[in-house]
Protein backbone atom coordinates (compact mmCIF):
# COMPACT_ATOMS: atom_id res chain seq x y z
CA UNK A 1 0.00 0.00 0.00
CA UNK A 2 1.68 3.54 -1.38
CA UNK A 3 1.09 5.67 1.65
CA UNK A 4 3.03 8.71 3.82
CA UNK A 5 1.77 9.26 7.19
CA UNK A 6 2.73 11.97 9.29
CA UNK A 7 3.31 10.85 12.90
CA UNK A 8 3.07 13.31 16.40
CA UNK A 9 5.45 12.40 18.55
CA UNK A 10 5.22 13.61 22.19
CA UNK A 11 7.18 17.20 22.43
CA UNK A 12 8.27 16.41 26.57
CA UNK A 13 6.63 13.81 28.19
CA UNK A 14 6.89 10.35 26.40
CA UNK A 15 3.69 9.28 27.78
CA UNK A 16 1.90 11.60 25.31
CA UNK A 17 2.72 9.29 22.14
CA UNK A 18 -0.95 7.70 21.17
CA UNK A 19 -1.48 4.01 20.66
CA UNK A 20 -2.04 4.44 16.74
CA UNK A 21 1.13 6.07 16.21
CA UNK A 22 3.25 3.38 18.40
CA UNK A 23 1.28 1.14 15.73
CA UNK A 24 1.81 2.95 12.73
CA UNK A 25 5.62 3.41 13.31
CA UNK A 26 6.00 -0.73 14.47
CA UNK A 27 4.40 -1.05 11.22
CA UNK A 28 5.55 1.04 8.36
CA UNK A 29 8.88 -0.24 6.11
CA UNK A 30 10.38 2.92 6.83
CA UNK A 31 10.42 6.23 9.36
CA UNK A 32 11.75 9.17 8.44
CA UNK A 33 13.43 11.23 11.03
CA UNK A 34 14.31 14.48 11.82
CA UNK A 35 17.35 13.29 14.26
CA UNK A 36 17.74 9.17 14.47
CA UNK A 37 19.58 9.97 17.36
CA UNK A 38 16.74 12.12 18.89
CA UNK A 39 14.23 9.94 17.75
CA UNK A 40 15.91 6.35 18.42
CA UNK A 41 15.44 7.13 22.52
CA UNK A 42 11.38 7.33 21.74
CA UNK A 43 11.46 4.07 19.28
CA UNK A 44 13.92 2.39 21.89
CA UNK A 45 11.14 3.03 24.82
CA UNK A 46 8.11 1.88 22.86
CA UNK A 47 10.26 -1.05 21.48
CA UNK A 48 9.72 0.00 18.02
CA UNK A 49 12.35 -1.70 15.88
CA UNK A 50 11.61 -0.28 11.95
CA UNK A 51 14.19 1.43 10.27
CA UNK A 52 15.05 4.84 10.65
CA UNK A 53 16.88 7.21 7.96
CA UNK A 54 17.35 10.67 8.56
CA UNK A 55 15.04 13.68 6.89
CA UNK A 56 15.84 17.11 8.24
CA UNK A 57 15.54 20.81 6.74
CA UNK A 58 19.25 20.60 5.31
CA UNK A 59 18.87 17.33 3.40
CA UNK A 60 15.16 17.50 2.52
CA UNK A 61 15.05 18.87 -1.03
CA UNK A 62 17.56 16.62 -1.82
CA UNK A 63 15.77 13.78 -0.62
CA UNK A 64 12.17 14.01 -1.39
CA UNK A 65 12.28 12.93 -5.21
CA UNK A 66 13.74 9.65 -4.01
CA UNK A 67 11.61 9.25 -0.90
CA UNK A 68 8.50 9.70 -3.70
CA UNK A 69 10.11 7.24 -5.45
CA UNK A 70 10.81 4.74 -2.74
CA UNK A 71 6.96 5.30 -1.71
CA UNK A 72 5.56 4.87 -5.49
CA UNK A 73 7.61 1.02 -5.81
CA UNK A 74 5.51 -0.05 -2.72
CA UNK A 75 7.00 1.15 0.08
CA UNK A 76 4.84 2.66 2.94
CA UNK A 77 6.73 5.42 4.83
CA UNK A 78 5.90 7.66 8.52
CA UNK A 79 7.68 10.57 8.69
CA UNK A 80 8.14 12.10 12.46
CA UNK A 81 10.22 15.28 13.58
CA UNK A 82 12.34 15.48 17.08
CA UNK A 83 8.98 16.65 18.92
CA UNK A 84 5.28 17.42 18.05
CA UNK A 85 3.18 17.65 14.49
CA UNK A 86 5.66 17.31 11.61
CA UNK A 87 5.59 20.48 9.09
CA UNK A 88 4.63 22.49 11.95
CA UNK A 89 7.72 24.72 12.24
CA UNK A 90 9.42 21.37 11.02
CA UNK A 91 10.43 19.25 7.94
CA UNK A 92 7.62 17.91 6.40
CA UNK A 93 5.44 20.28 4.02
CA UNK A 94 8.13 19.27 1.20
CA UNK A 95 7.21 15.96 0.78
CA UNK A 96 3.74 16.22 1.75
CA UNK A 97 3.29 18.41 -1.08
CA UNK A 98 5.40 16.05 -3.29
CA UNK A 99 3.50 13.20 -2.38
CA UNK A 100 0.23 14.43 -3.18
CA UNK A 101 1.44 15.93 -6.44
CA UNK A 102 1.77 12.37 -7.03
CA UNK A 103 -1.10 10.92 -5.83
CA UNK A 104 0.39 9.28 -3.44
CA UNK A 105 -2.10 8.90 -0.28
CA UNK A 106 -1.10 11.06 2.97
CA UNK A 107 -2.24 10.40 6.36
CA UNK A 108 -1.45 12.54 9.09
CA UNK A 109 -2.50 11.47 12.21
CA UNK A 110 -3.82 13.44 15.36
CA UNK A 111 -1.46 14.47 18.34
CA UNK A 112 0.82 16.67 19.95
CA UNK A 113 1.69 20.24 19.47
CA UNK A 114 3.00 22.97 21.48
CA UNK A 115 1.36 25.55 20.25
CA UNK A 116 -2.28 24.39 21.10
CA UNK A 117 -1.69 23.89 24.97
CA UNK A 118 0.44 26.98 25.43
CA UNK A 119 -3.29 28.93 23.51
CA UNK A 120 -5.28 27.46 25.90
CA UNK A 121 -2.95 27.76 28.57
CA UNK A 122 -2.69 31.79 28.19
CA UNK A 123 -6.73 32.75 29.20
CA UNK A 124 -6.59 34.65 25.87
CA UNK A 125 -9.36 34.74 23.30
CA UNK A 126 -8.80 31.21 21.30
CA UNK A 127 -11.90 31.44 19.50
CA UNK A 128 -9.55 33.25 16.51
CA UNK A 129 -5.85 32.87 16.38
CA UNK A 130 -3.12 33.59 13.97
CA UNK A 131 -0.16 30.90 13.98
CA UNK A 132 2.99 32.68 13.13
CA UNK A 133 6.02 29.76 14.45
CA UNK A 134 9.18 31.66 14.70
CA UNK A 135 9.61 35.37 13.50
CA UNK A 136 11.88 36.21 10.99
CA UNK A 137 15.47 36.78 12.74
CA UNK A 138 16.60 39.88 10.47
CA UNK A 139 15.12 40.24 6.76
CA UNK A 140 11.40 40.98 6.95
CA UNK A 141 10.99 40.98 10.87
CA UNK A 142 9.70 44.21 10.83
CA UNK A 143 7.40 44.20 7.99
CA UNK A 144 6.00 41.08 9.74
CA UNK A 145 5.90 43.02 13.75
CA UNK A 146 4.09 46.17 11.57
CA UNK A 147 1.57 43.65 10.19
CA UNK A 148 1.02 41.77 13.85
CA UNK A 149 0.59 44.87 15.48
CA UNK A 150 -2.80 45.45 13.26
CA UNK A 151 -3.66 41.84 14.19
CA UNK A 152 -7.18 41.37 16.06
CA UNK A 153 -6.94 38.15 16.52
CA UNK A 154 -4.77 35.86 19.36
CA UNK A 155 -1.22 35.68 17.97
CA UNK A 156 1.05 32.44 19.09
CA UNK A 157 4.97 32.46 18.10
CA UNK A 158 7.93 30.40 18.72
CA UNK A 159 10.96 31.61 20.16
CA UNK A 160 14.32 30.26 21.60
CA UNK A 161 15.13 30.76 25.14
CA UNK A 162 18.15 32.95 24.26
CA UNK A 163 15.94 35.04 21.87
CA UNK A 164 13.28 35.48 24.64
CA UNK A 165 13.31 38.72 25.43
CA UNK A 166 14.43 40.54 22.68
CA UNK A 167 11.49 39.36 21.09
CA UNK A 168 9.16 40.15 23.67
CA UNK A 169 11.19 43.82 23.41
CA UNK A 170 10.18 44.00 19.63
CA UNK A 171 6.84 42.96 20.26
CA UNK A 172 6.28 45.46 22.99
CA UNK A 173 7.35 48.08 20.65
CA UNK A 174 5.27 47.32 17.81
CA UNK A 175 2.24 46.48 19.57
CA UNK A 176 2.41 48.27 22.83
CA UNK A 177 3.74 47.49 26.39
CA UNK A 178 0.28 47.11 27.91
CA UNK A 179 -0.30 44.50 25.65
CA UNK A 180 -1.70 41.08 27.11
CA UNK A 181 0.68 37.78 26.39
CA UNK A 182 2.07 34.48 28.30
CA UNK A 183 4.88 32.85 27.54
CA UNK A 184 4.74 28.79 28.09
CA UNK A 185 7.90 27.08 28.49
CA UNK A 186 8.60 23.20 28.97
CA UNK A 187 5.60 22.47 27.91
CA UNK A 188 4.24 18.94 29.27
CA UNK A 189 8.10 18.19 31.01
CA UNK A 190 8.72 18.12 34.34
CA UNK A 191 9.62 22.27 34.81
CA UNK A 192 6.70 23.62 32.55
CA UNK A 193 6.10 26.89 33.44
CA UNK A 194 3.68 29.55 31.99
CA UNK A 195 3.85 33.19 32.79
CA UNK A 196 1.08 35.76 31.98
CA UNK A 197 1.39 39.32 32.14
CA UNK A 198 1.76 42.73 29.75
CA UNK A 199 4.61 42.49 27.94
CA UNK A 200 6.24 45.04 30.18
CA UNK A 201 6.08 42.42 33.38
CA UNK A 202 7.12 39.77 30.91
CA UNK A 203 10.57 41.39 29.82
CA UNK A 204 11.41 42.29 33.45
CA UNK A 205 10.22 38.73 34.69
CA UNK A 206 12.94 36.74 31.97
CA UNK A 207 15.42 39.50 31.92
CA UNK A 208 15.51 38.72 35.70
CA UNK A 209 15.23 34.97 35.55
CA UNK A 210 17.18 33.37 32.24
CA UNK A 211 14.42 30.91 30.80
CA UNK A 212 15.36 27.20 29.32
CA UNK A 213 13.58 25.02 27.09
CA UNK A 214 10.99 25.55 24.41
CA UNK A 215 9.26 28.49 24.13
CA UNK A 216 5.56 29.55 23.02
CA UNK A 217 4.55 33.09 22.93
CA UNK A 218 0.95 33.96 23.12
CA UNK A 219 0.01 37.86 22.97
CA UNK A 220 -3.52 39.15 22.42
CA UNK A 221 -4.91 40.22 19.19
CA UNK A 222 -5.07 44.82 18.78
Amino acid sequence: MMKLYLVPTPIGNLEDMTFRAIKVLKEVDLVLAEDTRTSGKLMKHYEITTQMQSHHMHNEHRTVDTIVQKIKSGSTIALISDAGTPAISDPGFLLTRACIQEGIEVECLPGATAFVPALVNSGLPNDKFVFEGFLPVKKGRQTRLLALAEETRTIILYESPHKLVKTLTHLSEYLGIERQASVSRELTKLFEETQRGTLQELIAYYSEKQPKGEIVIVVSGS
